[in-house]
């Protein structure tokens, strides 16, 4: 029995990888991969610079010009997320028409900004480039602008020097948390893990809808071609199904080490071509999110955190592998199957969305409640894990619930799966499924 499970296992796991679709699929995924961390160089590499500041040039008909300056690096000290002194945008002064300025190949993604006197609002500003401004960006520029402006009148308003540099610069805020068990530094984990968590359970997302569908699709091509008569008259459906879950559980742990490996040749290849270590797409700095999170108290937990999410997650695929060949015994085609698997799907998108929200849920009972739901606590319970919104014991708790749930699929499913997959009817499908379940 050893051998035959053996070498079912084998069979399975070599169609899936002695193939030309899984070399090309897995070079296109490293190609994506090892692109996507080095995106910045690639970007450089064509004529883009993700470093490159928006430079403005500043018609100033007022004598602004060096206030906004200073509201531009105050601007930038407030909202930079590294140490970085760089200011937001590159100001410049000019006497240059818009018109002209903008015609010169060099200043074709510049600004022009018009300073003029506005007797009732002190400050009229014309913002003008040739073509559209980023809300982001624009929003940015407007707060430096209001800021200028009040400070123009306020020194306007004859106020004393000293005081006019008290009111102008930036309040020193000292932030205490009451909370013993919660620490200020770690406020911002919550926008971190919406951000940076996202990436890592993608994966595990994509994996779990390719585990079910390859089950599926493997399990009607056998029933399709009548080959599940020989393999089924050779050993036992217990068998059968059990070496189709060992399978593709070996197959989806080999891509998962996959994407690893992938990753890490591209984080390779970023240091070989002399980038740093901070991923930066737009306003959001990979790299310094993660060193943020390794930093905090989070980072010193990620030696039981991980092992214990490795567990949950491969203990789920397990159970997804059983219950995707349980429903595929029960049809004839691979359309009925896509039809069946359509929950499946629903409930694993539901755990991926629910954790990228996680922490907007904060202290709901609710979303408690669904860390310990079976197929959605592999995505979900890790990410309350580590916001601290769930604990030691009631992760393991999800992972033997998990445990139980697999244990009943095997009890009750294998009867099922050995109904079902020599069925070539699809009707009454489900009254034998139930007669399945009664008998011994």
């Amino acid at each position: 029995m050893k051998t035959k499970l053996k070498y079912l296992i084998g069979v399975s796991l070599n169609r899936k990888i002695k193939t030309k679709w899984f070399a090309i699929a897995n070079i296109l995924l490293l190609i994506l991969i090892v692109g996507l961390i080095n995106i910045d160089s690639i970007i450089k590499l064509f004529g883009g610079d993700f470093d490159k500041k928006q430079v403005i040039y500043v018609d100033d008909n007022i004598g602004a010009y060096e206030v906004l300056k200073t509201q531009n690096e105050t601007y930038s000290a407030l909202i930079k997320t590294n140490d970085d002194d760089a200011d937001t945008f590159e100001i410049k002064k000019t006497t240059q028409k818009a018109e002209d300025l903008l015609k010169e190949k060099d200043n074709k993604d510049a600004w022009v900004l018009v300073l003029d006197r506005d007797e009732q609002n002190v400050l009229k500003a014309t913002i003008i480039s040739d073509g559209y401004i980023n809300s982001t960006d624009y929003a940015a520029v407007q707060t430096i602008i209001n800021n200028t402006k009040s400070t123009i009148a306020l020194a306007e308003s004859n106020i004393n020097p000293d005081d006019l540099a008290k009111i102008s610069s930036p309040v020193s805020i000292e932030r205490q948390v009451l909370d013993k068990d919660k620490k200020s530094e770690d406020e911002s984990m919550q926008m971190i893990m919406s951000t940076v968590f996202p990436i890592f359970i993608l994966p595990f997302f994509a994996l779990t809808i390719f585990l079910v569908q390859m089950i599926g699709a493997e399990v009607n091509d056998e029933k399709t071609t009548r080959g599940m008569e020989i393999i089924i008259s050779n050993v036992s459906p217990k068998t059968h199904l059990t070496a189709k879950v060992v399978a593709a559980n070996l197959f989806v742990l080999i891509q998962g080490g996959l994407l690893i490996l992938f990753a890490a040749l591209g984080i390779l290849v970023r240091f070989m071509l002399g980038g740093d270590s901070d991923i930066a797409v737009g306003n959001m700095d990979i790299g310094n999110m993660l060193s943020e999170l390794l930093a905090s108290d989070i980072g010193a937990q990620l030696g039981y955190i991980i092992p214990l999410a490795l567990i949950m997650m491969v203990l789920t695929f397990i159970a997804y592998a059983i219950l995707a060949g349980v429903l595929a015994s029960m049809t004839t085609n691979i359309e009925d199957f896509q039809q069946l698997q359509t929950p499946i799907m629903i409930i694993s998108l539901l755990g991926y969305y629910l954790a990228i929200m996680a922490g907007v849920f904060d202290g709901s009972l609710f979303i408690k409640v669904l860390a310990f739901v079976p197929f959605i606590s592999a995505i979900l319970s890790p990410c309350l894990l580590v916001l601290g919104q769930m604990s030691i014991v009631e992760f393991i708790i999800a992972i033997i619930l998990v445990i139980v749930v697999i244990f009943l699929l095997v009890k009750y499913g294998f009867k099922i799966y050995k109904e079902g997959i020599l069925n070539y009817s699809s009707k009454g499908l489900w009254k034998k499924m139930f007669k399945a379940l009664k008998s011994k």
